[in-house]
């Protein structure tokens, strides 16, 4: 089965989607981050993800206080990702009721310091491991700085290790919703054996259908259910048919 995961991208306490990682192409909309919340668990979502862009850009958790509300009145397994750059901003977010925490330049600048988080028993499959590809290269820093790693290699490298899962993101397709990238997504999922969740460019039902053909976890679904291209239950019954 497909896990099909709703996404929040906050800043500044609002809901709101950048094209291709573009923080001057932002998409904003009239909907209140609780409260959608609670419209992803009535439609039958067991997971949340969410992101924290102004953590992201300033390298430093901005909307813990507003998550925490989220994930509290959602009921749902949530992952939560943006800004993360210490073990104190990971226990933090899991002391806030994060299931998982994502990871991504931190853990790529500073590899030495994930790998050894990532062996620690208190946080066993509660690292999710961000690689943001252009070209299948990771990117770092909001997707402004360039790590020179192939992403697949990455995979590789990482396992056997007792992490959640790769959160694998296309920066090209992100928020166009022209489907994610097949070949690379099933690229890298074949490359390890960590969970992959598929992230960026999902717009209609067949992309997820075309999803439960690969080998990858779950997917990530955000700008097609606020713009209505995407039926959060249709894709959720859809990803259950396999």
């Amino acid at each position: 089965m497909l896990e099909v995961v709703p996404s929040v991208d906050l800043r500044s306490g609002r809901v709101v989607r950048l094209k291709q990682g573009d923080y001057a192409r932002q998409i904003n909309y009239d909907v209140d981050p609780v409260d959608t919340a609670r419209a992803y668990r009535d439609a039958g979502a067991t997971w949340f993800h969410i992101v924290d862009l102004d953590g992201a850009k300033d390298g430093k958790p901005a909307q813990t206080p507003l998550i925490e509300k989220m994930i509290a009145a959602g009921g749902m397994k949530v992952q939560v990702g943006g800004g993360i750059r210490s073990t104190a901003d990971i226990q933090r977010l899991l002391d806030a009721g994060a299931s998982r925490v994502v990871v991504g330049t931190k853990a790529m600048e500073d590899w030495a310091w994930f790998s050894q988080l990532a062996q620690e028993e208190a946080f066993h499959h509660k690292l999710v491991l961000a690689l943001d590809a252009k070209n299948g290269v990771v990117a770092t820093r909001g997707w402004t700085a360039d790590s020179g790693k192939l992403a697949t290699d990455v995979a590789r490298g990482v396992s056997d290790w007792p992490l959640a899962a790769i959160l694998y993101t296309d920066v090209a397709k992100d928020g166009m919703m022209t489907g994610p990238n097949f070949e690379a997504t099933a690229m890298l999922a074949k490359a390890g054996n960590v969970p992959v969740i598929a992230s960026g460019g999902v717009g209609h039902i067949e992309h997820i259908r075309r999803l439960t053909q690969l080998p990858v976890w779950g997917v990530i679904v955000g700008r097609s259910l606020y713009e209505g291209t995407l039926d959060l239950k249709e894709a959720i019954r859809v990803a259950c048919e396999i």
